[in-house]
């Protein structure tokens, strides 16, 4: 995987602005803070990151892939000042199940998700070389 920085550009903080690589595609679903059964363990937005995270790898594994394939991931979340507030403790979290690995990156509130309880869906896409 390339990282893409333009020169003189300030680097950003937990994202790259853009990525080029090759290889086999694994594309993983939005996924939302429910376990495998469904189930929402908690109404906690960082509970639910983890949750979200945790099922992002579990589906990338199923196709071979690690965390360090994924090249993009796409956030949508219910509420953008929780998220600005959870920074910390999300980032804590995600580098526990992502590692320090940071793909192209984007992050944005929209009105609803389709799972009543969610607040947060996750999809990724990755490139296995």
């Amino acid at each position: 995987m390339q990282v893409l920085q333009p020169s003189g550009w300030a680097r950003p903080k937990g994202y790259v602005n853009g990525v080029a690589a090759s290889g086999r595609m694994v594309f993983v679903s939005g996924m939302v803070g429910w376990d495998g059964q469904e189930q929402f363990q908690t109404a906690d937005l960082v509970g639910q990151v983890r949750q979200a995270l945790t099922n992002v790898v579990a589906v990338l594994a199923e196709g071979g892939a690690k965390p360090e394939h994924i090249v993009r991931m796409t956030w949508y979340l219910r509420d953008k000042r929780a998220y600005i507030a959870a920074y910390k403790d999300i980032g804590s979290v995600y580098r526990e199940i992502i590692g320090k690995h940071f793909p192209a990156m984007t992050a944005v509130q929209v009105s609803d998700l389709i799972e009543d309880q969610a607040l947060v869906e996750i999809e990724v896409t990755a490139v296995v070389p």
